[in-house]
């Protein structure tokens, strides 16, 4: 953009990427999902205080990413990986509960997400709420119906600060439809949208917040099950509708 300082840019020694590219915001993930699509056990590239997985050998249009946190961390990968070659991007994070319904464990596909964070606005100034892609959500639901793997569509909330997830903003955020919270999606779809690319996410719940307390799940076996599930999907996207 005309009005930028700093833009990514690929370098002498940046990698060609393929279109897809794969994030996970935690280490085990990054790890789980590293064997799930076929990477080899080498460290990969440093990225930032990331990696980067290029070489994938069931999957060379596939690139993989993490571990990351927080939407402007977040952008920063996103941005670097599009410039790089990246044209759709998958993330696989993790949420906390909002309302009842959604139990520790379950996967959350985001339709859209409130904007409780200040990168966005770096990018679209008066937004209230960005958007995944359509079409990628659906692909991930044929993907989970297919599997039988049960998943909650809806918005979710992004904020910053997991330190200040208040009473009040918990119910205002579920009066608005707002299935859990997290801390990357809003920033994700925002950027997808400013670069025209397609973005999505798959959130597995791991923490609740329904009763405005806190109810860590951790440690819970509902989360692996979930984080399993959440990582098949993904490696049944990237193989069968996406590379």
């Amino acid at each position: 953009m005309p009005d930028a300082i700093i833009e990514p840019r690929r370098g002498k020694r940046s990698p060609r990427l393929g279109p897809v590219a794969v994030l996970a915001a935690t280490e085990p993930d990054v790890d789980a999902l590293r064997r799930r699509l076929g990477f080899s056990s080498d460290p990969g590239r440093r990225l930032y205080i990331s990696r980067l997985y290029t070489s994938s050998g069931s999957l060379p249009e596939v690139c993989l990413a993490g571990p990351l946190v927080g939407a402007p961390y977040a952008v920063m990968i996103a941005e670097t990986l599009i410039a790089w070659g990246a044209r759709t991007l998958v993330f696989l994070g993790w949420c906390g509960t909002l309302t009842e319904t959604v139990a520790i464990g379950d996967l959350v596909l985001p339709t859209s997400a409130f904007i409780d964070e200040g990168t966005s606005r770096h990018y679209i100034a008066d937004a209230s709420e960005s958007r995944a892609s359509g079409s990628l959500v659906q692909a991930l639901s044929e993907a989970g119906a297919a599997a039988g793997v049960g998943i909650r569509h809806g918005p979710v909330w992004t904020t910053d600060a997991p330190f200040r997830e208040t009473r009040e903003k918990v119910l205002a955020y579920r009066h608005q439809g707002a299935l859990a919270v997290e801390m990357e999606c809003s920033a994700f779809f925002t950027i997808g949208a400013f670069r025209a690319v397609e973005v999505a996410a798959l959130l597995v719940v791991s923490d609740d917040l329904s009763s405005c307390t806190w109810t860590p799940g951790f440690k819970d076996p509902r989360l692996v099950l979930g984080r399993e599930a959440a990582g098949s999907l993904v490696g049944r996207l990237c193989s069968r509708s996406l590379a």
